[in-house]
């Protein structure tokens, strides 16, 4: 049995929950042991737990009843008992069988695996009307299966011992839990449903616009708030905490050239997050598939950095949104070792490396994002008559404006134009500009 102090906080708050940490080492698809308890030590420190002890255990496969073998399962009861602990948290998923099995053995403390420990953070940070809705659906899909019969007492009490009875109380009252938790799903639903239709008509309505739309992603405390605010001045909720903000928040960005674009912070990811999560999210994740580039953002200081970045592709992949432009970018390089940011540097030679809190690099990260904005534009030299002035006013915010003159006739602009918008401006094509594009105004 392995005990360890994680001192997160400093004094152990008596108004905080006091848990043990349990995980089984196994196949861990390049996370040792020791870094996937230090992530679910900060966890539980953002959920309001102080950890007292953790236990492990070496195992091919988990125990089919007790998720641990029953001796360690013992183990662990003792342990929680000798350091007063009320909550015992598993680095994994429990099956429903598995927890009412722990929670009969360990009945003086609270049992939670890993995706209701996730739940319990997400609904602590939860802000918006949809993120609340978000987070109350997951938590009832996960709390459907592990509905269990807590009303027998009522039977025992109706038929002095409860014997000889097929149907009772406590069954009935079980039913009937299980179908309000059914009904309580399909309302929320049904009210998500409403939330991201509404979305969508604000995404379809920027993506008729013609903005170019930036998403930000990345593994959570990343930095992508940091990194947002940095570029935008957005003030977007930055702490030293997993999952801080769950929200997304789209802010318009001026490139250095003028041009106009939105980018967009979203929900951070996470080793082995909850399918239900990604589901109940779908909707404000839509950001992510519908962007026209993704930034990942990777902390380049983690000692697990391409680990995360892996589990960040993993869900893209569930997502369909892998097929999506990306552009690297290894933030904190003000605290990374030179030996590592050589090392990725290597691995990812078309890496973006900035300090989002210094601003290091955001000048290069800049000219990386507009260059990819760029992609699918059209060169065009135009002469647009003084009487079409909303379509200068066009080329200003959305199109990127290489030059302009005022002449007798109109607005002269040589100008990048995306595609959405190149039949705006076809009718005003200088005659001269499919032989000369380079001589801009002289063709004018």
């Amino acid at each position: 049995m392995k005990r360890e102090q994680f001192e997160l906080s400093g004094l152990h708050d008596e108004h905080r929950d006091r848990a043990v940490l349990v995980a089984v080492d196994h196949a861990r698809h390049g996370w040792p042991l020791d870094e996937s308890l230090a992530e679910l030590a900060r966890l539980a420190h953002t959920a309001g737990c102080d950890v007292v002890g953790t236990v492990t255990q070496k195992l091919d496969h988990p125990h089919t009843r007790s998720f641990v073998g029953p001796g360690k399962a013992q183990e662990i009861a003792d342990l929680a008992r000798e350091m007063q602990a009320n909550t015992v948290i598993f680095d994994d998923d429990l099956s429903p069988s598995q927890q009412v099995n722990i929670e009969d053995l360990i009945d003086r403390a609270r049992i939670l695996d890993r995706t209701a420990l996730i739940l319990e953070i997400f609904a602590q940070h939860a802000e918006s009307r949809e993120g609340k809705l978000q987070v109350e659906l997951a938590r009832m899909e996960y709390v459907l299966p592990r509905l269990r019969g807590m009303w027998g007492h009522l039977e025992a009490e109706r038929l002095g011992g409860g014997r000889g009875a097929r149907f009772g109380a406590g069954e009935s009252q079980l039913e009937v839990d299980r179908r309000l938790t059914r009904r309580r799903i399909s309302d929320l639903k049904r009210d998500l449903k409403q939330v991201s239709a509404n979305r969508q008509v604000q995404r379809h309505q920027r993506a008729s616009s013609g903005v170019f739309r930036v998403s930000l992603v990345g593994y959570t405390n990343a930095g992508k708030s940091t990194l947002l605010n940095a570029l935008t001045g957005a003030g977007a909720l930055v702490q030293d905490q997993l999952f801080a903000t769950l929200d997304s928040t789209t802010r318009k960005l001026d490139l250095p050239e003028g041009r106009e674009i939105t980018l967009t912070d979203t929900v951070g990811f996470i080793h082995k997050l909850p399918h239900g999560l990604v589901e109940a999210f779908k909707s404000t994740l839509d950001e992510v598939r519908e962007a026209d580039l993704l930034m990942h953002v990777i902390d380049g200081s983690h000692p697990q950095a391409e680990a995360q970045a892996n589990a960040v592709d993993v869900v893209l992949n569930e997502i369909d949104a892998h097929r999506k432009p990306r552009l690297l970018v290894v933030n904190k390089c003000d605290v990374m070792s030179p030996e590592d940011m050589n090392s990725l540097s290597r691995r990812h030679p078309d890496a973006v490396f900035i300090s989002a809190f210094t601003g290091q690099g955001l000048e290069e990260l800049l000219a990386r994002i507009a260059k990819e904005a760029s992609r699918g534009t059209r060169l065009m030299t135009v002469l647009i008559p003084y009487t079409r002035g909303e379509l200068v006013q066009l080329a200003h915010e959305r199109a990127q404006v290489v030059s302009e003159r005022h002449t007798g006739e109109g607005t002269g602009l040589v100008l990048s134009v995306p595609s959405e918008f190149i039949s705006r401006f076809e009718p005003y094509l200088s005659p001269a500009v499919e032989d000369s594009v380079e001589q801009g105004l002289q063709d004018v």
